[in-house]
């Protein structure tokens, strides 16, 4: 059941209750933690967290503590299967849902008792009617009394006539109710996306209570910005979050213009801006991250000579010296950095980059410490997909969680510093695999397989790189062939996941067009695909494009994959 007053029906329920908070491991659904866990630090609320990274974790985190408490919330995950079905819970638990995973599965929508959604109101569902998915019980049970006593035997044989055409008739309008039912559901089910950031839901029930501080409204920020770094959301629907964040930006940060109330120098101070669309650069050297952003070196074609030079004439036309581009943007000199989004912009526009420049927020503390949205979001990924074993499992999970408090900076920065190092491994792959001409067409769709032995393929077991990849190989993949019915098709790459089992983990990328609306088709596909061959798949992912399968059964899994889709 959809929740229309996130204060009523769900702060105030369980603000006097112990409450198990159920969290997925994405940077949106960390930021959305984070401000959960400051308003409950306000209102003293007791809450276990456990962090899920799969069906499997939150199915064991579940029975783990099912005895224990009677309120549940679930970040990010639950939203798109049937969590009663999967959960099997006593009558008396209650499952508060905040997850930007869509379609939003039907019996969770219509159980008004024991699953609350909690969804921004404005967010376009299309959810389907009840009458046309659910049958009252009363309708399907026959009339049974239908004979009334002492009536003559014509009178019986013509009630009886009558009867088996109602029965038919009844039977009839079944089998259509069902078949359209099924019609229904597949047009619900078939594509999967994503709705308004958690993050942002959560900063929506601070601010009605009046509660909302700078801090949760940065970390909103930088769930809406991991929504569009992990191209998640479509631009429309990025810029039109941006503009209703800006407006809470405004309202917590005017004081800085004003000189007789100026905040000190070490207080947040949060600021919009139009930003380069490059990675990390104001902390590493405008060269590296001109060549390690994809948008860049995919325009540029950075994996060949030929894009090295158009690269070489593109710093050239900006007049900018190579021992400038490539120190630290820290120490490049004044005068360059003071005109340096202008110049960029400028000379894109040359080299057919036309949309370098980009919507988003920077955040200020002390002297130093200048950081924009998508920063944070590449440190933290990067913290949370750590692949150096430093205790137990959960450890990434929580320094990640840690490196979104302002007290946190040393492992904001090593954080930043693992970032650079994804970054760096996702382009040479990329540059490797379009090199050997590692991505197949297979018909319906482009295919690419990493294996063992190659550099960083450690990295791309994680769910998260692998997607970062994926969508910068087809990126770079459209820019580099000349085939143009290639440049329409989605992609699936697959990694190893783990030699001494023999898996693979395999995700699905919708096609890179301009009117892409971000659908991604890929998750019903497995499941057919896996269940028409009998492969040995694990579906573990919140997002249902992602699967592992068993490396012997790849063959057979794809070809019924191309039959599905051709």
């Amino acid at each position: 059941m959809f929740v229309s007053d996130c204060r009523r029906e769900f702060y105030d329920v369980i603000v006097t209750q112990r409450v198990l908070l159920l969290v997925a491991s994405d940077v949106d659904a960390l930021c959305a933690c984070k401000i959960l866990q400051a308003l409950f630090q306000c209102d003293h609320v007791q809450y276990t967290l456990v962090p899920v990274s799969g069906w499997q974790e939150l199915e064991t985190a579940f029975l783990e503590h099912k005895d224990q408490f009677k309120y549940f919330v679930l970040i990010n995950c639950g939203a798109n299967v049937d969590l009663l079905e999967i959960l099997q819970p006593e009558e008396d638990a209650f499952f508060f849902v905040c997850d930007s995973h869509r379609p939003i599965n039907v019996v969770n929508v219509y159980n008004d008792t024991q699953i609350k959604l909690l969804v921004k109101q404005d967010d376009d569902l299309d959810v389907p009617a009840y009458d046309d998915i659910f049958r009252d019980e009363e309708e399907e049970e026959e009339d049974s009394e239908n004979e009334s006593e002492g009536s003559e035997p014509s009178d019986k044989r013509r009630r009886f006539e009558e009867d088996v055409i109602e029965r038919t008739m009844k039977r009839r309008q079944r089998r259509e109710w069902e078949a359209r039912r099924r019609e229904i559901l597949f047009d619900y089910e078939q594509y999967e996306y994503h709705g308004t950031s958690s993050a942002m839901v959560m900063f929506d029930l601070a601010w009605m209570m009046s509660k909302d501080l700078n801090d949760m409204l940065w970390w909103a920020i930088v769930g809406l910005t991991d929504q569009w770094v992990q191209d998640k959301i479509t631009q429309m629907k990025y810029v039109t979050d941006i503009g209703t964040l800006q407006r809470h930006v405004s309202r917590h940060n005017h004081r800085n213009e004003d000189e007789e109330n100026s905040l000190s120098i070490d207080c947040t101070r949060i600021a919009f801006e139009y930003d380069l669309r490059l990675a990390l650069y104001q902390h590493w050297s405008l060269y590296e991250s001109l060549c390690n952003t994809s948008y860049t070196s995919a325009r540029l074609k950075l994996w060949s000579v030929q894009g090295q030079k158009r690269l070489q004439e593109f710093l050239a036309d900006m007049g900018l010296p190579l021992k400038q581009v490539k120190q630290k943007f820290n120490s490049m000199d004044m005068s360059l950095k003071e005109n340096l989004r202008e110049m960029i912009e400028e000379s894109a526009n040359k080299f057919g980059m036309k949309d370098l420049r980009v919507q988003t927020f920077s955040i200020h503390f002390g002297f130093k410490n200048k950081f924009s949205a998508s920063d944070i979001v590449y440190a933290t990924t990067s913290l949370m997909e750590n692949i150096e074993k430093e205790g137990p499992e959960t450890t990434n999970f929580i320094k990640a969680l840690d490196s979104l408090s302002r007290g946190n900076l040393d492992k904001l920065h090593q954080g930043l510093d693992l970032a650079k190092k994804q970054l760096c491994a996702i382009q040479q792959t990329v540059a490797s695999c379009i090199c050997t001409n590692l991505v197949i067409s297979q018909g319906p769709f482009l295919y690419c397989s990493l294996m063992e032995g190659t550099p960083d393929v450690k990295l791309f077991s994680k769910p998260v790189s692998l997607c970062l990849l994926s969508k910068n190989l087809l990126k770079s993949f459209v820019c580099s062939t000349k085939n143009k019915r290639c440049k329409l098709l989605p992609l699936i790459m697959a990694a190893p996941m783990d030699v001494e089992q023999g898996t693979v983990i395999m995700v699905g990328i919708p096609p890179e067009t301009e009117s892409s609306d971000k659908k991604n088709f890929f998750g019903r596909a497995f499941e057919k695909a896996a269940d028409s061959t009998s492969s040995r798949t694990l579906h573990n992912h919140f997002d249902m494009s992602i699967i592992e399968l068993k490396t012997e059964d790849r063959s057979k899994f794809l070809d019924a994959l191309i039959s599905l889709l051709s």
